[in-house]
Order: C-alpha cells, then structure tokens, then sequence
C-alpha cells in the first residue's frame, strides 16, 4: 500500500517536515522550540503495542506556551482491556479518532524541526518510529533530551530508573491529568523546567549539554 520510502517519491508533510531541518538551529536553551510529549500506548511493547494518544506542548523562552500544544487519539485496532484503567482510553466512545497514518502526520506537521522531550523519551520515540515504520518512511530526524537522564546530572542523584510520580512529589508537581498524554506531556514540560532552574543553580548550563549522556562535572 505504501511505496513512498520504495521510491523515495515521499508525501508532502513528509517532504515539508524535511525541510525544516534545514533551518539553522539557533543551538540556545531560551531560543530553542522544545516540544514535549508523551504517548499512551496499548502495552509496553514497541513491536506489538500501538499508540492510543498523543499529546504534546511547546516550551519557548524558558516558558510553556499553553497556545502551542497538540493532542490526538487514534482508532484503535488494537485494544487491550488491562491497560484501560491506567490511560482511561476507551475502544469506542465519543472522542474523535484518527487512523495512525493520519495521526502521525499531524503529529510530524505540528513537531517541525523542535528538540523533543519525554520522560524515558526511548519509549515515545521507538513508539513513533515503529508507526513511521509502519508507513514506510524513516524515523524521526529531530535531537530527544530524557528528563530522567537531565535529572541525574544533579548533583548526588545516582541511580537508572526514576518514575515521574517520585520526581512530581520531589519537585512539588501537581499530578493533574496523571496518565493523559497531554496531562503527562504538561507535567514533564514542568519538570524539565524545574531540572534546568536546579542545574542552573549549580553550574553553569549550555545547550549542548543537554544532549550529553554522561554526567561529568562541568558539562552537566
């Protein structure tokens, strides 16, 4: 059914999303269009599992733009009952639903050229890019910062696993709309901006300190 990726004969919003790429990046944290988001899923699985909602919102100038956020449900050919009461996403119901496809490119029309940012980002993005897959197009070509790794750059937090219910009551983070993307999407856009206010605190930050894995002194 699709060849585009066949043929490299890409869709439009594919073509249009490339070309944001090549606007220079103006590498700044206060400059940077950061577009934090978050998927409910059907399981954890990225192969088998699909994508039940998408929700996302914009940080600009150090601020969260209420005005620049996005969020989607998609049809579910997939359903699994044991995830329902965590997400509340029902199969049938009176939200509107979109087909992946058209889901997606929504998702990729509103994403541009933004540095992503999820909470155990890995799995958003590996969600994403098993639908991308699923159309025949490439995967995601923007930069993904993980506030679970920008947290451990904190002086004296060690450890691999932090769960974001644990870090919203660190930071005194209400949980409003707790496992809703949009609601989930919204408190990581919180924590983030919390993690950065800290670092700043501590050291000094730059924008290519975010991307850095390791947590040497002076980086981040």
């Amino acid at each position: 059914m699709w060849n585009w990726f066949k043929h490299k004969n890409y869709p439009d919003f594919w073509k249009e999303y490339l070309k944001t790429f090549k606007i220079k990046q103006p590498k700044s944290i206060e400059k940077t269009r950061f577009i934090v988001f978050d998927t409910e899923t059907t399981g954890l699985d990225t192969v088998k599992d699909r994508i039940l909602s998408i929700g996302a919102i914009a940080i600009t100038n150090g601020i969260i733009d209420v005005a620049d956020n996005f969020e989607i449900y998609l049809k579910q050919d997939e359903f699994n009952t044991d995830t329902v009461e965590i997400h509340g996403i029902l199969k049938e119901g009176n939200i509107e639903k979109f087909s992946e496809e058209k889901a997606i490119e929504y998702f990729i029309n509103y994403l541009q050229n933004a540095v992503l940012i999820a909470h155990h980002a890995a799995f958003d993005v590996k969600m994403i890019n098993a639908a991308l897959t699923r159309m025949n197009l490439p995967k995601l070509k923007n930069k993904s910062i993980d506030t679970g790794i920008l947290y451990k750059k904190l002086d004296g937090k060690t450890g691999n696993h932090f769960n974001l219910d644990a870090l919203c009551k660190e930071f005194n983070i209400p949980k409003h709309d707790r496992h809703t993307a949009s609601g989930d999407a919204f408190i990581t856009a919180l924590l983030f901006l919390k993690i950065i206010s800290k670092l700043k605190k501590e050291r000094t930050v730059y924008y290519s300190d975010l991307f850095r894995t390791t947590n040497n002194k002076g980086l981040i």
